[in-house]
């Protein structure tokens, strides 16, 4: 079992997405907030999204993240 943990361990972390979608509490909810893949204030209610789907959220009503300004990064200004 050990042996499984070390070698676990020494595996490289997979790429983090370009862009997320932080979902609203509960199964079946809408997305809250768009975020950029690295930002640090994500939560476990995340999940990955192309390009494409984060700028139509951001353009459907969306919040985007204050902290990692995803609708700057993406060209979507009010």
């Amino acid at each position: 079992m050990q042996l499984l943990v070390a070698e676990a361990a020494r595996r490289p972390l997979p790429p983090l997405p370009d862009w997320l979608l932080e979902h609203g509490i509960g199964a079946g909810r809408p997305p809250v907030r768009v975020h950029v893949g690295d930002c640090w204030d994500t939560r476990t209610r995340c999940k990955p999204a192309t390009v494409e789907v984060a700028r139509q959220a951001l353009v459907d009503g969306v919040d985007p993240c204050l902290h990692c300004r995803p609708d700057t990064a993406l060209g979507v200004l009010d």
